[in-house]
């Protein structure tokens, strides 16, 4: 999926819901082939993190790909606060719906993969390397959930930092 990616096999699909679920069926329509490419129809509880009922997924994920889509054509496509935010909303609000039964995390790491070439922004590391860093991501996470994007723009901006550094 990263090579398809890489490759730009989707760039001629939107940012948005199917593409989302495109990539879901990709990832595991061979070992979960009943619910792989759908959004999810069971209630879920991630950690102390309680996602939308599941009848409000389809609209949720309609209205998330409708709002990056705005939040997309307002950035300078220049490292500043707005693209942060657009990064961590992309990031955040998809995995607060938590539209899939499982491999939601995958999924939106990919999205993002897929976000970050559109952008022709670094490959960053997206997976906390270590147990400080989960805390704090899950934090960021949950201050997501409240819509409050700037502990996860802190994440996206050290992210930013460690690939700088890393290739130089």
């Amino acid at each position: 999926m990263e090579r398809a990616i890489a490759s730009g096999e989707f760039t001629p699909q939107p940012l948005a819901g199917d593409l989302i679920l495109q990539f879901h069926f990709k990832i595991c329509g061979d070992l979960v082939p009943a619910w792989s490419g759908r959004w999810r129809d069971a209630e879920v509880r991630v950690g102390e993190h309680h996602p939308p009922p599941p009848y409000r997924v389809a609209r949720l994920m309609h209205d998330y790909g409708e709002d990056l889509r705005v939040r997309l054509q307002n950035t300078s496509g220049h490292m500043d606060e707005m693209l942060l935010e657009t990064l961590a909303f992309a990031e955040g609000r998809l995995l607060s719906i938590h539209p899939f039964n499982d491999f939601n995390g995958r999924v939106t790491r990919l999205f993002l993969r897929e976000l970050l070439r559109r952008l022709e922004l670094p490959p960053v590391d997206l997976v906390p390397t270590d147990a400080a860093g989960e805390k704090t991501y899950f934090a960021a996470l949950h201050a997501g959930d409240q819509n409050n994007w700037h502990p996860l723009m802190k994440i996206w901006e050290q992210r930013f930092e460690q690939f700088t550094d890393a290739t130089l």
